[in-house]
């Protein structure tokens, strides 16, 4: 419900592997912070995209995934020639794209970058808890948890919550309409 998109793209150097990769979410913070640091400096390349508020809000969640995904692979140096992605869709490349269905379990650069992915995003939503106490934005990452519902009613929206999300918008119209 609040936050960018966050998508990475990974050329991983065959000559000095990456041990552990696997999906993001089947790890702990702690071992992706790990990774991380030895995904970011044994890569051959590695680069971040996003998509903010208003592109999800804009363009639908799936969509501004997709120009995050774009984003981050157009930063690559070197390009790269062919590029594997995680899901079932595929950005608009210059160059041959696939979608792998689960492949962040099964291929290791799609795992290398749900790794940057996830441990980039995670660190901008400590950030953002730091600048919007009392949404527990570092406890839930912007996900539509009890806690994070309890306190969008409590505290209202910030502007790194995504308007179009049924919570938020619900929100926002009870509260155009004086709070009926």
């Amino acid at each position: 419900m609040a936050g960018p998109v966050i998508a990475a793209a990974v050329i991983l150097d065959p000559e000095n592997p990456v041990n552990g990769l696997k999906d993001s979410k089947q790890l702990t913070p702690s071992r992706r912070e790990a990774l991380y640091l030895e995904i970011t400096q044994k890569a051959i390349a590695w680069a971040v995209g996003r998509a903010g508020v208003e592109e999800i809000d804009r363009l639908n969640i799936l969509q501004a995934t997709l120009l995050a995904m774009q984003r981050a692979v157009v930063m690559l140096r070197p390009a790269a020639h062919y590029v594997l992605v995680d899901g079932n869709q595929c950005p608009r490349l210059d160059c041959p794209v696939e979608a792998v269905v689960r492949g962040d379990s099964t291929i290791a650069a799609i795992s290398a970058a749900s790794i940057i992915a996830k441990v980039t995003r995670d660190r901008e939503m400590d950030e953002m808890d730091r600048r919007y106490p009392g949404y527990g934005l570092a406890r839930h990452k912007g996900y539509p948890s009890r806690e994070h519902l309890q306190a969008l009613q409590r505290l209202g929206v910030t502007p790194q919550h995504r308007r179009s999300y049924a919570p938020v918008r619900k929100l926002l119209r009870k509260n155009e309409e004086g709070g009926k």
